[in-house]
């Protein structure tokens, strides 16, 4: 192997640790031995075929993380060695301070409009050939602490929910920050092992109740929207044609069913399909599907257009995906949602809503805080930096 840069030869410190904790099993990696040349995701396949094909030392697995934008830089490396403790830090008191800064971005009532320019547009090309019909808008908090941020017991108070796939990945370098990316994700982008692919997209949501009464009822009315039903479809719809032609058989067995985690319910439909060529690489089928439309929108480009001119700040590695890709081009991949960016003391969580005719701003704006509390719970804190008294240490 040509002989590796200083950033290659990152310290292999719990910083460049990469974990993916799925419900069915575990991908812990320790350390960074070589990063994959970047580039977009386009090129993903064709890269990480030339890797391998010169890879004659360690672990042959590239982990990491694609972002939202698929013309920007990805980052994926090949670990030092795979394996490490399967407990988290389990003896660790939470090192969070008691004093937190919020600052949202775009503000609630900026959200809100944002969403009310984003139904005007809707409205505006309804019926209008490749002309927008729903977009994902996201909003962000940024979060400032007292005292360095635990990511240890973040992720141990993450992993309490044992429906999501917990996630640590790191990020690029930052005016010399290390940070990471971690985050419970309920939902799967693309699974690829053999001829088996699998997707589980989600696509319409409603917020938990504490009251299992009412949490029943919230599951019967999402079950009978008819709009989060319309947008929900219109996700599936999308994935099965576009993975139609790879594959010899497709369907979704279970048709669509609630997918609930500890603060959320969303409308799920698992996708199984068995591919006409098994060596088709699973970086395609990343090309293919990411962004789906349950993160950006459709028409893909329009809505992706729409994002860029309603949001206020870049969402990075936010809503793109967490996973590995092997050797034999085998791999998994999540949708990096519920998911935070930490380094030192400072943290930005995401949450985004799916706009299609008939949304109402108010609405929206409540699930996307109803999004952010995944997160926020594991910090402690409500949306205002308040702590939660039963999560303090």
């Amino acid at each position: 192997m040509a002989e590796q840069s200083s950033l290659e030869r990152r310290s292999q410190g719990a910083q460049s640790d990469f974990r993916l904790a799925t419900p069915e099993f575990l991908l812990q990696t320790q350390g960074l031995r070589q990063i994959l040349p970047q580039g977009p995701l386009a090129s993903l396949a064709k890269r990480t075929t030339d890797f391998f094909s010169r890879c004659d030392e360690g672990p042959a697995l590239l982990v990491g993380a694609l972002p939202f934008d698929v013309e920007g830089d990805d980052h994926l490396f090949q670990p030092e060695r795979i394996g490490g403790s399967e407990q988290i830090a389990a003896a660790e008191q939470a090192a969070f301070g008691r004093h937190w800064l919020v600052e949202p971005e775009p503000s609630a009532a900026g959200y809100a409009a944002a969403v009310a320019n984003c139904l005007a547009v809707l409205k505006a090309e309804d019926g209008v050939t490749g002309g927008l019909s729903k977009a994902v808008l996201s909003r962000s908090l940024r979060l400032e602490s007292d005292q360095p941020i635990s990511v240890a017991s973040l992720l141990r108070r993450l992993s309490i929910d044992p429906s999501v796939t917990v996630f640590k990945t790191p990020l690029p370098e930052q005016a010399g920050l290390a940070p990471v990316m971690i985050g419970a994700t309920p939902e799967l982008l693309v699974s690829k092992k053999g001829d088996q692919v699998v997707s589980h997209p989600l696509a319409g949501s409603a917020r938990r109740s504490s009251d299992p009464s009412a949490d029943r009822q919230a599951g019967r009315d999402l079950l009978n929207s008819e709009k989060d039903q319309r947008e929900h479809r219109a996700v599936t719809e999308a994935i099965f044609d576009v993975l139609s032609p790879y594959c010899m058989e497709l369907g979704a067995p279970d048709g669509t069913t609630l997918r609930a985690t500890a603060t959320m319910l969303h409308l799920g439909t698992r996708i199984v399909g068995r591919l006409k060529d098994r060596d088709t690489p699973v970086g395609d089928l990343l090309r293919l599907l990411h962004p789906t439309p349950a993160v950006c929108g459709m028409p893909r480009r329009r809505a992706a257009d729409a994002i860029r001119s309603l949001e206020t700040y870049d969402r990075g590695f936010y809503a793109g995906a967490v996973g590995w890709i092997d050797a034999r081009q085998d791999g998994e991949w999540y949708v990096s949602i519920r998911c935070a960016e930490v380094a030192g003391r400072r943290a930005r969580v995401f949450a985004g809503a799916g706009i299609v005719l008939g949304s109402d701003p108010q609405k929206e704006t409540e699930e996307t805080s109803a999004k952010f509390q995944a997160m926020l719970n594991a910090f402690g804190i409500d949306e205002h930096g308040r702590p939660f008294q039963e999560n303090a240490a």
